[in-house]
């Protein structure tokens, strides 16, 4: 018999194999200061590419004000308890009826975080007689809701409405001898590579397979549809989308989540999400923060604009300038190179230590071997002098990866 620490210390995971080389750089890396457009990595001053703060919030003034002043009248304490036994309050009520409303559906109910309330809310959901069939790229917190699921499940190709047809056959059949019924889980914005789900194809499904379509749309909320209400808004598909799951991490910048739909069924969540009915409600500045940041979306599309003006800006720039995006139709600006490993992680250090950028760089297996895929999130923060000086660091970055500058046996210390 092993002992379970002998086996943890012999094999540390795929990304814990590295920690030792990689901690405190290429993983959990310090951003400091002020955030924004510039802030500071191991002492100096970079260009930041790498953060969800699409619309600006994270430190916008009128946001501030309303946190600094919830935090003064409540503290982080209250209220204490799960809202189900003693953490229920008015504010907690209003920002679901606000966020109903925003949303166009008949009721909300907050999560206390998006990727344990997604998991929690699909689980919900389904019985051991249901069947769940998913996109292959959804994020991991869909994926391991879709793993709590005691029953059946299918996954079709990304976004190939062949292959989800052929797994919507099989979940028919399956559900016909169990007596259950379909979900359909997929996102409405991919966070890695930018392409929203083609959600307008899927619900041409919808009559004849009788299923329940759940949408992720953490990336989609607060900056594509109307006032920022998401990929099925913006598909024209809104209303067909049964359950509708929105994160406050990324537009809203702060932390919490919601689910969205039809009265009854929400009901159901609110008394049976286990993540939920087990966990202390979030801290009231937390709450009067969302209110305001909710209020924002609707009423200054300012915000969305200017991250749609930095977004477009730097989309064409790229392209222009001959780089690959692949397939994004959202603000999430993914740019494809080929090269190893090796490389990637020369090409990371280049770009921190000589050229002051800091943006998320993806691998294999996120993405194929020999693929190293730089992810860039435009914000409303960012300006037109940052995206004409990122475009033109692209570019000779881009010079060297071909002149094989980056190829090295070991890590170059570009510092």
């Amino acid at each position: 018999m092993q002992d379970i620490f002998d086996k943890i210390k012999n094999n540390r995971g795929p990304l814990g194999k590295h920690a030792k080389e990689s901690h405190g750089y290429f993983t959990f890396p310090k951003l400091e200061g002020e955030i924004g457009n510039k802030m500071t990595f191991r002492g100096k001053e970079v260009l930041v590419w790498s953060i969800n703060n699409y619309l600006g919030f994270s430190n916008h003034p009128a946001v501030r004000k309303i946190d600094g002043e919830a935090a003064v009248q409540w503290g982080m304490g209250y209220p204490m308890g799960a809202r189900i036994m003693s953490g229920q309050t008015s504010l907690h009520e209003k920002l679901e009826n606000d966020l109903a409303d925003f949303m166009q559906k008949e009721d909300a109910f907050l999560l206390n975080y998006g990727y344990q309330g997604c998991q929690s809310a699909i689980e919900a959901l389904v019985d051991r007689n249901d069947v769940i069939v998913y996109d292959s790229e959804s994020h991991a917190c869909m994926v391991d809701g879709v793993r709590l699921h005691q029953g059946k499940r299918f996954v079709f190709k990304h976004n190939d409405m062949e292959s989800f047809a052929k797994q919507l056959e099989h979940a028919r059949k399956f559900s016909a001898n169990t007596g259950g019924g379909i979900l359909v889980v997929t996102e409405g914005v991919f966070g890695m590579a930018g392409d929203q789900g083609k959600l307008k194809e899927i619900v041409e499904f919808k009559e004849e397979y009788k299923f329940r379509l759940f949408v992720d749309d953490a990336h989609g909320f607060g900056t594509i549809g109307e006032n920022g209400r998401g990929a099925g808004d913006y598909q024209g598909v809104h209303d067909k989308i049964d359950i509708y799951f929105g994160t406050f991490a990324k537009a809203m910048a702060s932390i919490g989540a919601f689910v969205a739909g039809d009265e009854q069924v929400i009901e159901f969540l609110r008394y049976n999400m286990r993540s939920q009915t087990f966990a202390k409600a979030l801290p009231m500045p937390i709450v009067a923060g969302a209110i305001k940041r909710l209020e924002m979306m609707r009423t200054e599309p300012e915000h969305k604009e200017k991250l749609w003006k930095i977004a477009t800006a730097l989309q064409d720039g790229l392209r222009k300038a001959g780089f690959d995006l692949g397939v994004t139709n959202s603000a999430v600006t993914p740019v494809f190179l080929k090269g190893s490993l090796g490389e990637a992680t020369n090409i990371t250090m280049d770009l921190r230590e000589n050229y002051n950028i800091f943006c998320s760089i993806v691998v294999y297996p996120v993405v194929p071997k020999e693929v190293i895929m730089l992810r860039l999130i435009p914000t409303s923060v960012h300006t037109l002098t940052d995206v004409e000086y990122t475009i033109e660091t692209f570019k000779k970055i881009k010079v060297k990866l071909e002149a094989k500058e980056y190829e090295a046996s070991e890590i170059v210390d570009w510092r």
